[in-house]
């Protein structure tokens, strides 16, 4: 695969950074590439903005296997490698069925998918390949959905857009973290 535009720090600057590289090398048993390459470059308070946005996800309401689902699928749309393999590394360490991710290509089909996953899937594609929804699309959402749950959605699609631009405009592929997890277990 394409290395990424910029070579990756190896040394990173201050200690903030200097322990981040470290605890991402215990848990992934490498520095993770958007770190190497983009994070590393940057004030610490970048890598905090990102770090908050996960803090951020955990006080969804929305199913996690949902959220999952739809940030899965807006990175695929967008063919962010990387963003495909970490959003399967942590669906694979939360013991989700990632059978749901397999078939997520098939997901309109597919009898794995309720409605109302169908009907966030929907939408979230649309947003992400459009940058708009149909009246009709939204008003499917809403079947399903609240407006707080709505406004989730909104969020994992926005959020995860923010990741998949970063990692596309600097050439960044996928880190292989499956591979890493299997031999982990």
């Amino acid at each position: 695969m394409d290395a990424p535009f910029l070579p990756l720090v190896e040394k990173p600057k201050g200690l903030v950074m200097k322990l981040v590289f470290y605890f991402t090398r215990r848990q992934f048993g490498k520095v993770l590439t958007p770190l190497a390459v983009h994070s590393a470059r940057l004030p610490a308070a970048f890598g905090t903005f990102y770090g908050k946005v996960s803090q951020l996800d955990k006080k969804l309401v929305l199913n996690p296997e949902t959220a999952m689902l739809i940030r899965q699928q807006v990175a695929s749309t967008n063919v962010c490698t990387f963003c495909i393999d970490i959003a399967r590394y942590f669906a694979i360490k939360a013991a989700f069925n990632t059978t749901k991710l397999d078939a997520l290509n098939d997901y309109k089909t597919s009898t794995l998918f309720s409605d109302a996953e169908r009907a966030a899937l929907d939408y979230a594609t649309e947003l992400t390949r459009d940058k708009k929804v149909s009246p009709a699309t939204f008003s499917r959402l809403a079947t399903y959905y609240n407006e707080r749950e709505i406004c989730e959605i909104v969020w994992l699609v926005a959020s995860e857009h923010i990741y998949n631009i970063t990692n596309l405009g600097l050439n960044i592929h996928s880190d292989m973290l499956c591979d890493i997890s299997k031999r982990k277990n």
